[in-house]
């Protein structure tokens, strides 16, 4: 018989020997996969159904985030939004909420929800739905676009990933607001730029510059912001016209989709303006006093600071990144020229719709208007795009040479607003909805922590260049899967932290109001001018067969459609219809609610 520790190391030489077999099997499934793999890659149908498997999946995503939301929270932009959608689709027109009639381009990309849904929340239930649909674009676009860089197609398709899910892309979709559509506007004018300027078959550069020329005029048919653009388009084709820069027939056939896109654009501005009794919008003259005005120009120029200081903090330096070559290309002439001429103009609308807004915005005490980087957050794509364009193409010296550069920029721009706006950034009020992704980063969803943010967002650029030293180009890969995670838990935290409870503390005024006053799907509603700002805004799209005016009853005529009327409650003490003394004796109060300090009136 064998001793015990003899039946001992017999039974663990079997343990091993199985678990040497399990290994091997492992290794040779593992080695049967990565085989397969490469042969698939090689076959034509391979990137095609990879990129259509890839958009889905973000579309998916940003379904499961905005799975909560049913009515309108950010006001007035949301409510402005939604009217001239339901006006483009064919419905009666009902009160303009934001007070002037905005572009309506996002509007009439949505409209088909008001064709088909036959209640408010189904109806924003469908928007979210279009949002994903538009918004995920910006994955197939940024692939093509790291591509055109120069990236191997395995890169570019992870880090096109984690583009599209990048907190500045994905945040403002989750609301009825243009910036769902502006990332992929701009990234489709600026792809289109380059290919236009790119040296290649001829019939393709009539197509780019088609390209160039039509995403310039939507963007301004979609936002006031679309006019920086395109005045830029504008200047780069005649400038290429006259400097020969591109066959000059491409150039004219740019030249002209630009100039017919505007005037369709300014077609829809102008049917659109006939559908309502507003005032025309003073944004531009809001616009040049504040850079006129020597009394606010220092508050201007601290804004523009502010917003390009947080346009390369949200993506986490790596858009400091391109801002940095950028600007270095435009005077060497180691870069091609459409990679100059395309970072160039990038750069100017980055600073030029950063001034623009700091200017126009008004001053009503927020701390994140010093730092409101939403007008800017349309470059995030293209930004990052040409920042991971420098991790994969320049030398580990020069990338690290430009992120030092990032930094630096970054420091200093943080710096002067500290230094301009002072103790002005803890003391305004603090709203959570206009600075979500520097909280994330400070890890503070309470207060502005400037320089805790910037410090987060260095120490993940410099992660990455970290692996980048050590494991040289053959990290890139898990460079850009390590970035697309992080992407999608930045996101779906920002959404759990800021988009849910702003829109749950919005409810009581949008649908939570509807039913507590008993309004009727075919009401006609009349909202005094004295109510809650936020109540009225949301009726607007709440009342959503009948129609809205905002009015005082007291001493204006109340229309003969109407049906049923908010008020503020009458004075403490006095009877409810103390309010409205000459009200006509066919109104009379239905119900007063005294927690949110309202009345209804019904027509008899």
């Amino acid at each position: 018989m064998q001793t015990s520790a003899e039946t001992v190391d017999e039974q663990l030489d079997g343990v091993q020997g199985t678990r040497r077999v399990g290994a091997s099997r492992s290794a040779g499934l593992a080695a049967r996969a990565v085989r397969r793999f490469e042969e698939a890659r090689g076959r034509r149908w391979f990137w095609p159904a990879a990129l259509v498997a890839g958009y889905a999946a973000e579309v998916l995503f940003r379904l499961v985030l905005v799975r909560h939301m049913s009515y309108p929270s950010v006001h007035a932009d949301e409510d402005g939004y939604l009217v001239l959608a339901r006006v483009l689709a064919g419905r009666p027109t009902t009160e303009m909420p934001v007070g002037v009639v905005i572009p309506g381009g996002y509007p009439l990309l949505i409209s088909p929800a008001f064709r088909i849904a036959d209640d408010p929340v189904t109806a924003y239930h469908l928007i979210m739905g279009i949002n994903a649909l538009l918004n995920a674009l910006v994955f197939p676009l940024a692939y093509l676009a790291l591509r055109r860089l120069g990236l191997r197609r395995l890169l570019a398709y992870v880090f096109a990933g984690a583009t599209a899910l990048l907190p500045p892309v994905i945040f403002y979709s989750e609301f009825v607001m243009s910036d769902t559509v502006l990332p992929v506007l701009i990234l489709a004018w600026l792809l289109c730029m380059h290919g236009w300027l790119s040296e290649g078959p001829v019939k393709h550069r009539y197509w780019y510059a088609a390209g160039t020329g039509a995403a310039a005029a939507y963007t301004m048919a979609t936002h006031d912001r679309g006019g920086v653009v395109v005045a830029l388009t504008g200047v780069v084709l005649v400038g290429v016209l006259v400097l020969r820069w591109a066959p000059w027939r491409t150039t004219l056939v740019g030249l002209g989709a630009l100039a017919v896109g505007s005037v369709g654009a300014k077609a829809l501005s102008w049917w659109l303006d006939r559908q309502f009794t507003v005032e025309p919008s003073k944004v531009g003259s809001y616009l040049i006093d504040g850079l006129k005005n020597p009394d606010i120009l220092q508050r201007t120029l601290t804004r523009t600071t502010g917003q390009i200081w947080y346009f390369i903090v949200s993506t986490w330096g790596i858009g400091g990144l391109a801002v940095v070559v950028c600007l270095f290309a435009l005077f060497s002439g180691r870069f091609p020229r459409p990679h100059r001429i395309v970072g160039g103009v990038m750069v100017a609308l980055l600073v030029g719709t950063a001034l623009a807004s700091a200017a126009a915005l008004p001053d009503d005490a927020r701390i994140d208007n010093w730092v409101y980087a939403r007008y800017v957050a349309y470059l995030v794509p293209v930004a990052f795009v040409a920042g991971v364009a420098v991790l994969a193409r320049f030398s580990l010296r020069n990338v690290v040479l430009t992120v030092a550069g990032s930094v630096a920029l970054t420091l200093v721009l943080a710096k002067l607003v500290i230094w301009s706006a002072g103790k002005l950034l803890h003391t305004q009020v603090f709203i959570g909805w206009g600075m979500p992704d520097v909280t994330f980063l400070a890890a503070d969803w309470s207060r502005l922590n400037m320089m805790r943010s910037t410090a987060a967002a260095f120490i993940i650029l410099g992660a990455v260049a970290l692996m980048l030293v050590a494991g040289g180009r053959r990290v890139l890969w898990a460079v850009g899967l390590s970035l697309a995670l992080f992407a999608g838990f930045a996101t779906a935290t920002i959404t759990e932290q800021v988009a849910y409870p702003h829109s749950d503390w919005r409810k009581p005024l949008a649908t939570g109001f509807t039913k507590a006053a008993g309004i009727k799907p075919k009401d006609n509603l009349v909202l005094a001018w004295d109510l809650d700002g936020s109540l009225r805004m949301a009726q607007a799209f709440e009342v959503y067969d009948g129609r809205v005016w905002y009015l005082d009853p007291r001493w204006q005529p109340v229309p003969a459609a109407a049906t049923a009327m908010v008020t503020p409650l009458a004075e403490e003490g006095k009877a409810p219809e103390s309010y409205w003394k000459e009200h006509p004796d066919e109104w009379y109060v239905e119900r007063t609610n005294k927690q949110q300090g309202w009345m209804i009136w019904r027509k008899r």
